[in-house]
């Protein structure tokens, strides 16, 4: 019995940091954060795929998330422009309910074009989708990491990929429902109040208790230094190049990959219905598995081994979908193919958002982690955008995928290397506080082991300022 009851008290000890307000906030603020970006990535593929338009003009698409990878240029603006009337209830709040908003209003705009009759339209309402997008972007990942103290950084990333997952995976299968018996306009129509969720959490813990007003800047010099400024503390560390390299280059394969499965199941001949049940529900619940999976061996592990791990198996699993390819419609292989890229990708999400969670300075962590996250999958978003459609015209699906695998290995090479340098804080520093996303007590961004200890001589006022999803 004394056996049976350490047992659950164990469980429950797990457990109780997932139940508590800050992480659960982080959950509901990545629902709305997925829904935006599934709309316009494999929901719009489909839509654009199922009314005839042709693979290169489907794959150029994707260059609408090059807004995601330049909302950097205007974070500032979350952080230091205060929005008339709204603004009173606090800069965090407001912004959510304004950005949430203007994401309602630009899903209901996609919603009521028809990409058969102005395929240029159709683009001009997925950018507007896409900039609004991020936009909740920058203000959800600063009220989340304003919301979480630094030791609940693990908890707070796996609730928000989880959050984010889910709203992601249901804003998809509730439009192919709909889309199928309704109709594309009535399936956005409907999507668009997943922006509700992350506007209720701000109103519901209202403005975080950590955010501190920063410095107002008023003059053109100061805007721009509000731009500049992070950049150049980040760019001073020791092997920040190498780290900008791997952060521009390890998601390449993947995204290259992700953005384009939609495509494999149609040209396979997987319906509405199987693609619902298989992507969305059964890749669902391998996703889930991933994030607990990434969530247990970041902690077990450490930021190295886990880092490293999640980048050999979500290029590994690119291959899954060259052997599905190969064989044709199968239901099985489908199911094992999005297994295994779902939990992938789920314990990627976890360890490199954390990992990149750790590396921002706390003075500038709403610009510093809008440029991490945005840099993160912008070579791979370029790629697909002008390449993919001819990559698989000219090798076929199957080799494409082999070839998404190989362009992931210099990501791979490039964070061994990092390793051999040293330049990767190990778990025990993050666990002792001195590596997290918050920074340290001097303010000193962690994830970044420079062999110097602290930091001095640097300001300590806690302008605890925003930071995506990989």
């Amino acid at each position: 019995m004394h056996s049976e009851g350490a047992k659950r008290q164990g469980w429950l000890a797990g457990v109780r940091p997932y139940l508590e307000r800050a992480p659960l906030a982080a959950f509901l603020l990545g629902l709305s954060s997925g829904a935006p970006f599934a709309l316009i990535a494999a929901t719009l593929t489909t839509r654009l795929a199922q009314d005839g338009i042709d693979k290169k003009t489907v794959t150029a698409f994707s260059l609408a998330f090059l807004a995601y990878n330049l909302k950097w240029l205007w974070a500032w603006m979350v952080d230091g422009v205060r929005l008339p009337l709204l603004g009173r209830l606090g800069q965090r709040v407001s912004w959510l309910l304004f950005s949430g908003v203007l994401v309602m209003a630009a899903i209901a705009n996609l919603a009521l074009v028809d990409p058969r009759e102005s395929i240029a339209a159709t683009a001009q309402a997925a950018i507007l989708v896409a900039i609004a997008g991020a936009t909740f972007d920058i203000v959800i990942d600063a009220y989340r990491i304003e919301q979480l103290t630094p030791e609940k950084l693990g908890v707070g990333a796996g609730m928000s990929q989880y959050g984010w997952r889910i709203g992601s995976s249901a804003a998809g299968a509730l439009a192919l429902v709909v889309a199928a018996r309704h109709g594309w306009a009535a399936a956005y129509l409907c999507c668009a109040a997943f922006a509700l969720p992350a506007m209720g959490t701000g109103l519901w813990l209202g403005e975080p208790a950590r955010r501190v007003v920063a410095a107002v800047r008023t003059t053109g010099r100061e805007m721009l230094q509000s731009v500049v400024e992070p950049l150049l503390e980040f760019m001073r560390r020791r092997g920040a190049w190498l780290l900008v390299a791997f952060v521009l280059l390890h998601k390449i394969g993947d995204t290259l990959a992700n953005l384009t499965f939609r495509l494999l199941f149609n040209e396979l001949g997987f319906s509405n219905d199987e693609i619902a049940v298989y992507d969305v529900g059964f890749g669902f619940w391998a996703y889930l598995v991933g994030i607990f999976a990434g969530g247990v061996l970041y902690q077990r592990v450490g930021p190295r081994t886990a880092v490293m791990w999640s980048l050999w198996l979500m290029a590994l699993s690119n291959l899954s979908f060259a052997l599905l390819a190969t064989a044709g419609h199968s239901n099985e292989l489908l199911a094992g193919a999005i297994g295994f890229e779902n939990i992938a990708s789920g314990i990627g999400g976890v360890a490199v958002v954390a990992y990149f969670s750790s590396l921002c300075d706390v003075r500038y962590t709403a610009s510093q982690y809008a440029l991490i996250s945005a840099a993160a999958s912008v070579v791979g978003r370029l790629l697909t955008g002008t390449t993919a459609g001819s990559l698989i015209d000219q090798y076929g699906y199957a080799g494409f995928y082999v070839i998404t695998t190989l362009v992931a290995l210099p990501g791979i090479a490039l964070f061994w290397w990092m390793l051999r340098r040293g330049l990767v804080a190990d778990g025990a520093n993050m666990a002792h506080g001195t590596n997290l996303a918050h920074g340290t007590a001097d303010g000193t961004p962690g994830g970044i082991a420079d062999g110097s200890g602290p930091r001095t001589g640097r300001s300590t006022r806690p302008d605890i300022e925003p930071g995506a999803q990989a």
